[in-house]
Formats: C-alpha cells, sequence, structure tokens
C-alpha cells in the first residue's frame, strides 16, 4: 500500500513539474498571460459558497415551501 501511494506521489509530482516547465515563458516571450488563474479560482470559490449555502438551505426551503403548499391547497 505505501509503495503504491509513494509511486503515486512522485507520479503526481512527475507530472505538475512537467507542466510548470511547459508553462513557463520562453526566451523572448511575454510573460503577461492575464489573470486567468484568478478568475478560474474566483468561480470555483462561489460555485463551492452558493453549493454549502443550498446544502444547509434546502431543508429550510422545503419546509417553507410545502407548509406555504399546504395553507393554499
Amino acid at each position: 500500500m505505501m509503495r503504491t501511494l509513494r509511486t503515486l506521489t512522485l507520479t503526481l509530482l512527475t507530472a505538475v513539474h512537467a507542466l510548470s516547465l511547459r508553462l513557463r515563458p520562453q526566451p523572448g516571450e511575454s510573460r503577461d498571460r492575464g489573470d486567468v488563474p484568478g478568475w478560474v479560482m474566483i468561480t470555483m470559490m462561489s460555485a463551492l459558497l452558493v453549493a454549502a449555502l443550498l446544502a444547509i438551505a434546502i431543508p429550510a426551503l422545503t419546509g417553507m415551501f410545502n407548509n406555504a403548499m399546504s395553507k393554499v391547497g
């Protein structure tokens, strides 16, 4: 089990290192790539926040909806 975990960790680190080398600007290339990672992080954090709030609020919203429907019908 530990050998498999160690192999997986080394494989992941090798892939991340290769990706970082590939994304490194080449000589003469502009370093300005925009703020795409920042926007991705903001989008992911917003989606996670909405999902967390929805998970907490669903029981209360369901109860309010059922209560309102029972009063109408």
